[in-house]
């Protein structure tokens, strides 16, 4: 009876699609330990290195000792929450100047959470054609009817406005503000004119500029100053907080109605007590005082051809994506292959992904191997 699953495997095998759990070693948040050597890790979302920083656990486990379990042991609408859940959700009210917010347990519950309940029958959602996975997937769990623009294209987004508004309801528009696997910057200004223009709700995905960008590490949004025009911001802590879980901040009537619609949140059990501290210290001591550090890796990335720190190498085919990362381990860099499923067929990939840890000179043999070189203006 497993023979249909053993032939997908095999198939996935011939087209190079095959994938599986490495066992893999962190060091000092910059290089990654495989087989005894030492590598420059170009591959992880641990933007500001606190996921494996020694000294910031030391620091943080001083300042929490026995106060916080490490199981919360039910969803949170039972018996699994503590203050220190409440107290995580005021700080992000605050920051965001939002009279709401609500934690989950990752940025794949949180979009298929919010994308599966904030539309109803009747209503519609119109999503940027590269939006992440659990976007798509949220979408597809709810009775709303959606429609992808074409990515980054607000001429394709007005025109399905135009075409498909007035037939439904209530109406979303959703995005990621940096596009996990392109780098890009989504138009996020053009997208608050459209929305007050055709009466949608925005939802902006900050998961890979949350602690990335902005003087208080709030996102794109902060820094176009559009925080209070977007409707609902998600963001992640396992990234670039070293953490995990993710939030929900938006105004008090929509979070409320998260916590009554949201399956994801309702039916999951909460994060542990001491994931949830170490997030909020890391927030409110260690965040502010990366900026300077936060703006080098962005300057970095666009040297690099970027607008943001993660930069996409694409190679066209899973076999030679493949072979690109081993000619990187050879000269002593980490990098994974992204291929189909995550992004379209026919652009498989090397996704760099900066940290703050990466200097200019990490990147010099990097860059002449994979034909970046040829394609910046500022010489590394």
């Amino acid at each position: 009876m497993f023979e249909v699953y053993k032939e997908e495997l095999e198939k996935l095998k011939k087209d190079t699609h095959f994938r599986s759990i490495k066992d893999y070693g962190f060091k000092d948040g910059k290089y990654i330990n495989l087989d005894g050597q030492n590598l420059i890790n170009l591959s992880s979302n641990n933007y500001l290195g606190f996921a494996d920083n020694e000294e910031i656990t030391k620091e943080f486990l001083e300042f929490a000792g026995a106060d916080y379990s490490f199981g919360s042991a039910s969803a949170r609408l039972l018996t699994g929450t503590l203050p220190v859940y409440k107290e995580l959700e005021d700080l992000l009210c605050k920051m965001f100047k939002k009279d709401g917010a609500l934690l989950f347990n990752s940025g794949y519950h949180a979009n298929v959470g919010i994308s599966s309940s904030v539309a109803s029958k009747g209503d519609v959602i119109f999503s940027d054609k590269l939006n992440h996975a659990s976007i798509i997937d949220g979408m597809k769990l709810s009775q709303a009817k959606f429609f992808r623009y074409q990515h980054n294209d607000m001429e394709s987004l007005e025109r399905l406005l135009i075409r498909e508004r007035k037939n439904f309801n209530n109406a979303i528009i959703v995005t990621e503000s940096v596009f996990s696997m392109d780098g890009d910057i989504a138009d996020l200004q053009k997208i608050v004119e459209l929305k007050k223009k055709y009466d949608c709700i925005m939802i902006v995905d900050e998961a890979h500029a949350f602690g990335v960008f902005g003087e208080n590490g709030l996102g794109v949004s902060e820094v176009l100053n559009l925080t209070s025009e977007i409707d609902l911001i998600v963001g992640t802590f396992g990234k670039a907080i070293g953490s995990m879980g993710a939030f929900a901040v938006a105004n008090k009537i929509i979070i409320d109605y998260l916590i009554n619609k949201a399956r994801s949140f309702i039916f999951s059990t909460a994060l542990p007590p001491i994931s949830i501290a170490f997030s909020k210290w890391v927030i409110q001591n260690k965040l502010s005082i990366t900026f300077a550090k936060r703006q080098k890796m962005l300057e970095l990335g666009k040297k690099l051809g970027s607008e943001s720190h993660i930069i996409p190498v694409i190679i066209g085919g899973n076999f030679e994506t493949e072979q690109m990362c081993k000619r990187l381990f050879d000269a002593g860099y980490f990098t994974l292959p992204i291929r189909p499923p995550t992004v379209p067929e026919g652009t498989s990939r090397i996704r760099l992904s900066l940290t703050t840890d990466i200097e200019e000179r990490d990147l010099d043999k990097l860059c002449s191997i994979t034909g970046l070189t040829d394609k910046i203006t500022v010489s590394l």
